[in-house]
């Protein structure tokens, strides 16, 4: 089934109420597709979302669950059906990203960086082919696994599981359903901080600047838009994949 023409059909957007995840959403309602708003605490702004994408003339819907509790994180896909009627579209975008390093991360978070940046997503993804049966999935993962993050190291290894996990799918729910993923780079300061890192880091791109929100948008509306690419991890991130951006423990 062809997925060139995304109007009407539906999208279950992981931490959709801010930053990328809000972006994409918004791509999409601007295509025609219809979303369910998933957050974790961010109420106000998931209805603030909803009542902007009502506006574009979609329908969408607000679902809130907690990606530390697997019961939650279970029913997730099957309360997004029960809203919507229908899924087309999945896109895992929520994560975590809390600071840790080698001298001082503990296995409790490691554990929690799985359980919500591969497991959750993971879960996700099997309940989707197991309910919906067949359309697309895109995964949120990050172009410092070409490398090294050395200052957010249970992050960094939840993330290389949910790659892992992205190939695997990909064979695994062949034909009926493409799983791709998609790779930031510097696109949004990290919570707590401002643009100012953002420009202390562009001379380490090699396009020599940031790109935003509506970059990442803009590839995953190309995947959802193509039937015959699956398995395939794109970095959005001006080539700074080329190069090594980590080269020690001491740089930023």
């Amino acid at each position: 089934m062809s997925q060139k023409n995304l109007a009407g059909q539906t999208a279950l957007i992981t931490g959709a109420a801010k930053r990328i995840g809000r972006a994409v959403a918004v791509a999409l309602a601007e295509e025609g597709a219809n979303i369910v708003i998933h957050y974790r605490s961010s109420a106000q702004e998931a209805e603030e979302l909803r009542v902007l994408l009502k506006q574009l003339g979609v329908e969408a819907w607000l679902v809130q669950a907690d990606f530390e509790n697997a019961g939650e994180t279970d029913a997730l896909i099957g309360r997004a059906l029960e809203m919507a009627g229908m899924l087309d579209i999945l896109v895992n975008s929520a994560s975590m990203f809390p600071k840790s390093t080698l001298d001082d991360v503990t296995f409790e978070e490691v554990v929690r960086n799985v359980q919500v940046n591969a497991w959750a997503p993971f879960v996700l993804s099997r309940e989707f082919a197991r309910l919906v049966g067949r359309g697309k999935i895109v995964n949120f993962l990050d172009s410092a696994l070409n490398d090294y993050d050395w200052s957010h190291v249970a992050y960094y290894l939840s993330k290389h599981l949910f790659s892992v996990l992205t190939r695997m799918t990909a064979l695994e729910f062949a034909p009926e359903i493409t799983v791709n993923g998609v790779a930031p780079g510097l696109i949004l300061p990290p919570p707590g901080t401002d643009e100012s890192r953002l420009a202390r880091l562009m001379d380490t791109v090699p396009l020599k600047r940031r790109g935003f929100p509506e970059d990442i948008a803009d590839t995953v509306l190309y995947l959802l838009r193509s039937d015959f690419v699956t398995g395939h991890v794109i970095p959005v991130d001006g080539g700074r994949h080329l190069r090594g951006m980590h080269n020690g423990p001491d740089s930023d």
